[in-house]
Protein backbone atom coordinates (compact mmCIF):
# COMPACT_ATOMS: atom_id res chain seq x y z
CA UNK A 1 0.00 0.00 0.00
CA UNK A 2 1.12 3.67 -1.10
CA UNK A 3 1.84 6.15 1.83
CA UNK A 4 -0.97 9.08 1.93
CA UNK A 5 0.20 11.58 0.05
CA UNK A 6 2.70 14.46 1.51
CA UNK A 7 1.54 16.30 -2.44
CA UNK A 8 -1.40 16.37 -4.00
CA UNK A 9 -2.36 18.34 -7.18
CA UNK A 10 -5.18 18.11 -9.22
CA UNK A 11 -5.67 20.23 -12.39
CA UNK A 12 -3.32 23.03 -10.98
CA UNK A 13 -3.18 26.19 -12.52
CA UNK A 14 -0.99 28.94 -12.22
CA UNK A 15 -0.60 31.86 -14.34
CA UNK A 16 1.05 35.26 -14.71
CA UNK A 17 -0.41 37.58 -16.73
CA UNK A 18 -0.84 36.27 -20.32
CA UNK A 19 1.51 33.53 -19.56
CA UNK A 20 0.42 29.89 -18.73
CA UNK A 21 3.03 28.74 -16.31
CA UNK A 22 1.08 25.45 -15.40
CA UNK A 23 -1.40 24.09 -17.05
CA UNK A 24 -3.57 21.32 -15.54
CA UNK A 25 -0.72 19.45 -13.63
CA UNK A 26 -1.64 16.83 -11.61
CA UNK A 27 1.10 15.11 -9.02
CA UNK A 28 1.32 12.83 -6.32
CA UNK A 29 4.12 12.13 -3.70
CA UNK A 30 4.17 9.57 -1.48
CA UNK A 31 5.64 10.48 2.35
CA UNK A 32 9.09 9.26 2.45
CA UNK A 33 10.11 9.68 -1.13
CA UNK A 34 12.22 11.45 -3.06
CA UNK A 35 10.62 13.12 -5.50
CA UNK A 36 11.97 14.55 -9.25
CA UNK A 37 10.93 17.39 -11.25
CA UNK A 38 12.19 17.80 -14.27
CA UNK A 39 11.76 19.68 -17.52
CA UNK A 40 13.29 22.36 -19.92
CA UNK A 41 14.06 25.81 -19.15
CA UNK A 42 10.67 27.51 -18.93
CA UNK A 43 9.00 24.10 -18.37
CA UNK A 44 6.71 25.20 -14.70
CA UNK A 45 9.29 23.07 -12.27
CA UNK A 46 9.93 26.43 -10.19
CA UNK A 47 6.70 27.42 -10.28
CA UNK A 48 5.48 24.18 -9.09
CA UNK A 49 7.84 23.96 -6.49
CA UNK A 50 7.13 28.14 -5.32
CA UNK A 51 3.08 26.72 -4.87
CA UNK A 52 4.62 24.01 -2.80
CA UNK A 53 6.72 26.01 -0.41
CA UNK A 54 3.66 28.59 0.22
CA UNK A 55 5.52 31.35 -1.91
CA UNK A 56 2.52 31.52 -4.64
CA UNK A 57 -0.91 30.51 -4.62
CA UNK A 58 -3.02 28.40 -6.99
CA UNK A 59 -5.13 30.24 -9.48
CA UNK A 60 -7.36 26.65 -10.11
CA UNK A 61 -7.42 23.33 -9.43
CA UNK A 62 -6.72 21.80 -5.57
CA UNK A 63 -3.57 21.79 -3.96
CA UNK A 64 -2.93 19.61 -0.19
CA UNK A 65 0.25 19.96 1.63
CA UNK A 66 0.84 17.63 4.32
CA UNK A 67 -2.92 16.89 4.21
CA UNK A 68 -3.80 20.25 4.72
CA UNK A 69 -5.61 22.10 1.29
CA UNK A 70 -4.34 25.20 0.26
CA UNK A 71 -6.77 27.41 -1.04
CA UNK A 72 -6.57 30.79 -3.57
CA UNK A 73 -4.49 32.43 -0.94
CA UNK A 74 -0.62 32.39 -0.70
CA UNK A 75 -0.06 30.31 2.57
CA UNK A 76 2.78 28.60 4.38
CA UNK A 77 2.21 25.63 5.49
CA UNK A 78 4.11 24.15 8.73
CA UNK A 79 6.57 21.15 8.66
CA UNK A 80 7.35 22.36 5.20
CA UNK A 81 11.03 24.09 3.96
CA UNK A 82 13.52 24.48 1.11
CA UNK A 83 14.82 27.12 -1.04
CA UNK A 84 14.13 28.30 -4.95
CA UNK A 85 16.57 29.56 -7.30
CA UNK A 86 19.11 29.25 -4.25
CA UNK A 87 19.65 29.48 -0.38
CA UNK A 88 19.08 33.54 1.21
CA UNK A 89 22.04 33.98 3.53
CA UNK A 90 23.47 36.34 5.28
CA UNK A 91 27.28 37.08 3.25
CA UNK A 92 28.74 39.00 6.33
CA UNK A 93 27.75 36.33 8.34
CA UNK A 94 29.97 33.06 9.27
CA UNK A 95 28.33 29.69 8.27
CA UNK A 96 27.55 29.27 11.96
CA UNK A 97 26.39 32.47 12.84
CA UNK A 98 23.88 32.04 9.83
CA UNK A 99 22.44 28.92 11.18
CA UNK A 100 22.11 30.48 14.57
CA UNK A 101 20.80 33.99 13.79
CA UNK A 102 17.74 31.58 11.88
CA UNK A 103 17.48 29.50 14.60
CA UNK A 104 17.19 33.13 16.66
CA UNK A 105 15.02 34.05 14.18
CA UNK A 106 12.24 31.34 15.07
CA UNK A 107 12.67 31.05 18.66
CA UNK A 108 14.83 28.28 18.92
CA UNK A 109 18.41 29.49 19.66
CA UNK A 110 18.76 27.36 22.86
CA UNK A 111 17.47 24.10 21.71
CA UNK A 112 18.97 24.44 18.07
CA UNK A 113 22.68 25.05 18.97
CA UNK A 114 23.61 21.37 19.08
CA UNK A 115 21.53 20.98 15.71
CA UNK A 116 23.52 23.59 14.22
CA UNK A 117 26.63 21.73 14.78
CA UNK A 118 25.69 18.77 13.77
CA UNK A 119 24.01 19.74 11.02
CA UNK A 120 27.24 21.76 9.74
CA UNK A 121 29.03 18.50 9.78
CA UNK A 122 26.35 16.68 7.95
CA UNK A 123 26.70 18.82 5.17
CA UNK A 124 30.49 19.18 4.82
CA UNK A 125 31.03 22.70 6.60
CA UNK A 126 32.55 22.16 9.81
CA UNK A 127 35.55 23.37 8.95
CA UNK A 128 34.61 26.33 7.40
CA UNK A 129 31.83 27.20 10.05
CA UNK A 130 33.74 30.04 10.55
CA UNK A 131 34.41 31.47 7.48
CA UNK A 132 32.28 34.39 6.24
CA UNK A 133 29.42 33.10 3.78
CA UNK A 134 30.46 35.76 0.75
CA UNK A 135 33.39 34.37 0.33
CA UNK A 136 31.71 30.69 0.11
CA UNK A 137 31.65 29.22 -3.59
CA UNK A 138 28.27 28.04 -5.19
CA UNK A 139 28.72 24.84 -3.96
CA UNK A 140 29.46 25.51 -0.18
CA UNK A 141 26.00 28.27 -0.51
CA UNK A 142 23.83 25.54 -1.87
CA UNK A 143 25.36 23.03 1.22
CA UNK A 144 24.86 25.73 4.00
CA UNK A 145 21.22 26.72 2.40
CA UNK A 146 20.67 22.54 2.91
CA UNK A 147 21.43 22.88 6.85
CA UNK A 148 19.27 25.90 7.05
CA UNK A 149 16.34 24.09 5.63
CA UNK A 150 16.99 21.06 8.17
CA UNK A 151 17.15 23.42 10.96
CA UNK A 152 13.17 22.87 11.75
CA UNK A 153 13.31 19.02 10.95
CA UNK A 154 10.81 19.60 8.65
CA UNK A 155 8.11 16.62 7.00
CA UNK A 156 8.56 18.06 3.39
CA UNK A 157 12.02 19.61 1.89
CA UNK A 158 11.38 21.17 -1.32
CA UNK A 159 15.13 22.19 -3.03
CA UNK A 160 15.46 23.82 -6.42
CA UNK A 161 18.96 22.16 -7.88
CA UNK A 162 20.37 20.83 -4.59
CA UNK A 163 23.38 19.82 -6.95
CA UNK A 164 23.89 23.30 -8.57
CA UNK A 165 27.62 24.32 -8.15
CA UNK A 166 28.91 20.67 -6.32
CA UNK A 167 31.68 19.40 -6.67
CA UNK A 168 31.62 15.43 -6.83
CA UNK A 169 32.43 14.91 -3.00
CA UNK A 170 30.10 17.48 -2.62
CA UNK A 171 27.40 16.09 -4.11
CA UNK A 172 28.02 12.92 -3.02
CA UNK A 173 27.57 14.57 1.09
CA UNK A 174 24.33 16.30 -0.50
CA UNK A 175 22.80 12.82 -1.93
CA UNK A 176 24.06 10.98 1.55
CA UNK A 177 22.06 13.48 3.45
CA UNK A 178 18.49 13.69 1.34
CA UNK A 179 19.01 9.76 1.09
CA UNK A 180 18.96 9.67 5.07
CA UNK A 181 16.29 12.20 5.43
CA UNK A 182 13.76 9.64 3.23
CA UNK A 183 15.08 6.70 5.29
CA UNK A 184 13.80 8.55 8.03
CA UNK A 185 10.07 9.54 6.57
CA UNK A 186 11.13 13.06 5.24
CA UNK A 187 9.38 14.18 1.47
CA UNK A 188 11.73 15.40 -0.75
CA UNK A 189 10.74 17.32 -3.87
CA UNK A 190 13.52 18.62 -5.79
CA UNK A 191 14.27 20.03 -9.34
CA UNK A 192 17.20 19.15 -11.41
CA UNK A 193 18.37 19.05 -15.25
CA UNK A 194 21.02 16.43 -13.68
CA UNK A 195 19.67 13.12 -15.25
CA UNK A 196 22.57 11.16 -13.37
CA UNK A 197 20.78 12.82 -10.37
CA UNK A 198 17.51 11.61 -10.67
CA UNK A 199 18.53 8.11 -11.12
CA UNK A 200 20.72 8.25 -8.08
CA UNK A 201 18.65 9.76 -5.85
CA UNK A 202 14.80 9.28 -6.90
CA UNK A 203 11.62 7.40 -6.67
CA UNK A 204 9.36 8.74 -8.81
CA UNK A 205 10.00 12.04 -11.20
CA UNK A 206 7.47 13.97 -12.80
CA UNK A 207 8.47 15.60 -16.10
CA UNK A 208 7.62 18.73 -17.13
CA UNK A 209 6.84 20.44 -20.42
CA UNK A 210 5.14 23.79 -21.48
CA UNK A 211 3.35 23.81 -18.07
CA UNK A 212 1.98 19.84 -18.07
CA UNK A 213 3.39 16.90 -16.72
CA UNK A 214 3.94 14.56 -19.80
CA UNK A 215 5.44 11.67 -17.45
CA UNK A 216 4.85 10.97 -13.84
CA UNK A 217 6.17 7.25 -12.70
CA UNK A 218 9.00 5.34 -11.43
CA UNK A 219 12.53 6.54 -12.59
CA UNK A 220 12.71 2.89 -14.46
CA UNK A 221 9.95 3.61 -16.38
CA UNK A 222 11.25 6.70 -17.38
CA UNK A 223 14.00 4.99 -19.18
CA UNK A 224 12.06 2.61 -20.71
CA UNK A 225 10.12 5.25 -22.67
CA UNK A 226 13.28 6.07 -24.48
CA UNK A 227 13.09 3.59 -27.51
CA UNK A 228 15.95 3.01 -29.41
CA UNK A 229 19.14 4.85 -28.78
CA UNK A 230 22.22 6.20 -30.48
CA UNK A 231 25.06 3.78 -29.41
CA UNK A 232 28.71 4.91 -29.91
CA UNK A 233 31.00 1.90 -30.58
CA UNK A 234 34.86 2.08 -30.76
CA UNK A 235 36.69 -0.17 -32.32
CA UNK A 236 40.55 -0.71 -33.46
CA UNK A 237 39.37 -0.80 -37.15
CA UNK A 238 36.19 2.44 -37.59
CA UNK A 239 36.57 2.49 -41.16
CA UNK A 240 35.87 -1.57 -41.65
CA UNK A 241 33.24 -1.70 -38.41
CA UNK A 242 31.35 1.34 -39.96
CA UNK A 243 30.92 -0.59 -43.21
CA UNK A 244 30.02 -3.70 -41.75
CA UNK A 245 27.42 -1.58 -39.71
CA UNK A 246 25.93 -0.44 -43.09
CA UNK A 247 25.09 -3.83 -43.89
CA UNK A 248 23.84 -5.22 -40.67
CA UNK A 249 19.56 -5.44 -40.61
CA UNK A 250 17.27 -2.68 -39.28
CA UNK A 251 20.52 -0.49 -37.77
CA UNK A 252 21.02 2.83 -38.86
CA UNK A 253 24.51 4.10 -39.34
CA UNK A 254 24.08 7.98 -37.66
CA UNK A 255 26.62 11.21 -37.48
CA UNK A 256 28.78 11.15 -35.00
CA UNK A 257 27.96 13.06 -32.10
CA UNK A 258 28.76 16.70 -33.15
CA UNK A 259 29.93 16.49 -36.53
CA UNK A 260 27.47 18.12 -39.11
CA UNK A 261 29.55 16.73 -42.38
CA UNK A 262 30.19 13.78 -43.59
CA UNK A 263 32.39 10.61 -41.79
CA UNK A 264 35.81 9.85 -42.28
CA UNK A 265 37.91 7.71 -41.98
CA UNK A 266 40.32 9.41 -38.66
CA UNK A 267 37.00 9.20 -36.82
CA UNK A 268 37.91 6.95 -33.83
CA UNK A 269 34.01 5.63 -33.19
CA UNK A 270 30.71 4.90 -35.28
CA UNK A 271 27.74 6.06 -33.94
CA UNK A 272 24.29 3.43 -34.93
CA UNK A 273 20.83 3.21 -33.48
CA UNK A 274 19.06 0.19 -33.70
CA UNK A 275 17.49 -2.64 -31.65
CA UNK A 276 19.29 -4.89 -29.00
CA UNK A 277 19.09 -7.42 -31.63
CA UNK A 278 20.50 -5.83 -34.41
CA UNK A 279 23.20 -4.80 -32.10
CA UNK A 280 23.98 -8.33 -30.72
CA UNK A 281 24.12 -8.51 -34.49
CA UNK A 282 26.68 -6.12 -34.90
CA UNK A 283 29.08 -7.27 -32.04
CA UNK A 284 28.83 -10.44 -33.74
CA UNK A 285 29.98 -9.66 -37.27
CA UNK A 286 32.74 -7.27 -36.13
CA UNK A 287 33.93 -10.25 -33.57
CA UNK A 288 34.00 -12.43 -36.45
CA UNK A 289 35.52 -9.73 -38.75
CA UNK A 290 38.20 -9.86 -35.84
CA UNK A 291 38.21 -6.42 -35.49
CA UNK A 292 38.01 -5.32 -31.23
CA UNK A 293 35.16 -3.53 -29.36
CA UNK A 294 36.76 -1.42 -27.36
CA UNK A 295 33.48 0.55 -26.39
CA UNK A 296 29.73 0.18 -26.62
CA UNK A 297 27.05 2.25 -24.82
CA UNK A 298 24.70 5.06 -25.36
CA UNK A 299 25.19 8.57 -26.48
CA UNK A 300 23.25 9.47 -23.87
CA UNK A 301 21.82 7.35 -21.29
CA UNK A 302 18.02 6.29 -21.03
CA UNK A 303 16.88 8.73 -18.64
CA UNK A 304 17.97 11.79 -21.14
CA UNK A 305 16.96 10.41 -24.26
CA UNK A 306 13.49 10.02 -22.48
CA UNK A 307 13.34 13.55 -22.29
CA UNK A 308 14.55 14.51 -25.22
CA UNK A 309 11.78 12.20 -26.66
CA UNK A 310 8.97 13.79 -24.52
CA UNK A 311 10.00 17.14 -24.41
CA UNK A 312 10.62 17.46 -28.04
CA UNK A 313 14.33 18.60 -27.28
CA UNK A 314 16.79 18.64 -30.45
CA UNK A 315 18.67 15.39 -29.94
CA UNK A 316 21.86 17.03 -31.75
CA UNK A 317 21.74 19.45 -29.33
CA UNK A 318 25.46 19.97 -28.35
CA UNK A 319 24.97 20.30 -24.59
CA UNK A 320 21.47 18.05 -24.13
CA UNK A 321 20.44 18.27 -20.70
CA UNK A 322 21.99 16.56 -17.85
Amino acid sequence: MRPSPAVRARNVTKTFGDVIALDGVDLDVPAGQIHGLVGPNGAGKSTLLALVLGLAAVDGGTLEILGTPVGPVRTVTGGVAGFIDGPGLYPTLTARQNLTTLARLRGEDGERRADVEELLERVGLGDVADDRVRGFSLGMRQRLGLAAALLGDPRLLVLDEPANGLDPAGKRRVHDVLAGLADRGTTVVLSSHRMDDLAALCDEVTLLSVGRAVFTGPVSKLAAESGELDHRVLTSDPERARRIAADVPALAVRPVSGRRGAWTAAEPAIVVRGAATALDDLVARLVGAGISIRELGPVVSPLEAAFLALTGADADAEEPPR
